[in-house]
């Protein structure tokens, strides 16, 4: 079982009944206001796609999706549940014939096995998966950062909200203006750290920062941390990050960036030593240009509850599976799981 962090004499200030209806109040707040940030139409989204569309989401590479095979069309060949719709996202705003300056956004369920549990993780993942279309020459890092601060600023709307209907619970925890900073300049800062111990050193320090320019090696030879080498383009990406004071440590909410045209998709493919992908559908567009210019990502929810909830185990806001030594110890703490 992964750690478990139980806060001292931590005791949640919502009870299940309050806190379902917090979780449905922050959601709607949320996500009406994004859509308004970003121009952004609500559209559905598969709970599964065909392996070899290519469409499926290989996280980190080593991450193998739920799979299963339709009795009644075998010659689709394998079934997956998405790990989560960066490549979906992007085809359907091609499909739709979206014009630069106007996006999507959907409710995306996943399951991701395996993923190791704790207070901010489940294999049940739930988040708003957004993607918007982009002119050309927006793509840098001006135009990535100020899709950044719409975002936040609609994090602070969120945090109003709870201000406003839960006054003598919430106190303010963001500050007015997210940090940016790079990995490279993390790594320059403190090169004795870990790269997981580096993101807690800023976060607990600027309280929102956005760590961006993930997925390349950086001067140390090693790269901050894994992403998939066909949808962001990682010289123009980056992770959302707020400090949590409950658990004393950083909690990422969001994943996104500036997604990758032919030349970017060719150069990270050989890095990662994935050039097969080319053989695949969505990859064959990728590479001629055939896709419209995005940038996206995903937005968690139930870790974006939790943490305006000031929750301590993600488990209190989403219903999933957890391993028995860990329930036993939340029941014991006063941590009430779904």
């Amino acid at each position: 079982m992964a750690r478990l962090i139980i806060p001292d004499q931590y005791r949640s200030s919502l009870d299940i009944v309050a806190t379902q209806k917090a979780i449905k109040g922050i959601k709607d707040v949320f996500q009406t206001n994004l859509a308004q940030a970003l121009n952004l139409k609500r559209v559905s989204a598969p709970l599964f796609v065909t392996h070899n569309s290519g469409l499926n989401d290989n996280l980190n590479g080593i991450e193998h999706p739920v799979s299963f095979a339709m009795h009644s069309h075998t010659e689709l060949g394998t079934v997956e549940i998405v790990q989560s719709l960066a490549k979906w996202k992007r085809l359907a705003l091609h499909r739709y014939n979206f014009a630069p300056g106007v996006g999507l956004y959907t409710d995306m369920n996943a399951i991701r096995p395996y993923e190791d549990t704790d207070n901010t993780h489940s294999i049940y993942v739930d988040q708003w998966d957004w993607e918007l279309v982009m002119r050309r020459d927006e793509r840098n890092e001006a135009f990535l950062q100020q899709v950044v601060k719409k975002i936040y600023d609609v994090f602070l709307r969120t945090e109003e909200f709870m201000q406003y209907n839960y006054p003598e619970r919430y106190q303010s925890l963001l500050p007015e203006e997210i940090f940016f900073v790079t990995t490279q300049e993390l790594e320059d800062t403190w090169p004795e750290l870990l790269p997981a111990d580096r993101e807690k050193r800023i976060t607990r320090e600027k309280r929102a920062v956005f760590i961006s320019q993930i997925g390349h090696a950086l001067n140390s030879g090693f790269p901050h941390d894994g992403r998939a080498p066909d949808y962001d383009d990682w010289s123009l990406n980056g992770d959302i990050i707020l400090w949590h004071p409950v658990l004393d440590r950083e909690i990422e909410l969001s994943s996104m960036g500036i997604r990758v045209d032919a030349q970017a998709l060719l150069r990270q493919l050989e890095i990662r030593n994935a050039t097969d992908r080319l053989a695949l559908p969505f990859h064959q567009m990728l590479a001629e240009d055939a896709l419209p210019q995005t940038i996206g990502g995903g937005i968690g929810q139930s870790r974006m509850c939790m943490f305006f909830m000031q929750k301590a185990h993600i488990g209190e806001v989403q219903a999933s599976v957890w391993p028995e030594a860990m329930m036993q110890a939340c029941t014991e703490h006063g941590i009430h799981l779904l």
